[in-house]
């Protein structure tokens, strides 16, 4: 099955999508967030036979909800009711900061946002595998 990894955000929201196992996710766009991204999302849902979406869980580091918590789970309800699709939630904490560190340590710019979805639909996908595995 494939997933959407979603990094959203006030401006723009990355997106990742996964392999067709299900296994990792790889940066995919970035789009302005607007009044219409959930119907752009449901329609990549949609074009791209996901199944699943996973949406970074955005909170500060006491573990609280940050400003943006509210607006990311909204996104998540109203993707649920036009895709049809479940949505689970990822923590994301600092996947921004590392999604701009190039092996070479170096800081890049511009996919930031989509590789931050990668970073989050892959902890996902990992921990979901892992458990799967155990309970094999």
């Amino acid at each position: 099955m494939r997933y959407l990894g979603i990094d959203y955000g006030t401006k723009k929201t990355g997106l990742a999508l996964s392999d067709e196992a299900g296994t990792m996710g790889f940066p995919k766009a970035v789009v302005p967030t607007d009044a219409t991204l959930a119907e752009r999302l449901a329609a990549l849902i949609a074009q791209e036979g996901v199944g699943a979406v996973v949406i970074g869980e955005s909170k500060d580091f006491s573990g609280a909800d940050n400003p943006i918590a509210e607006a990311a789970r909204a996104l998540g309800k109203e993707l649920a009711a036009q895709a049809g699709v479940p949505v689970f939630y990822e923590p994301e904490t600092l996947t921004t900061q590392e999604a701009r560190r190039l092996p070479t340590g170096e800081r890049m710019s511009g996919i930031v946002d989509a590789s931050a979805a990668a970073l989050i639909l892959t902890s996902y996908l990992t921990r979901q595998n892992g458990r799967e595995a155990v309970g094999s």
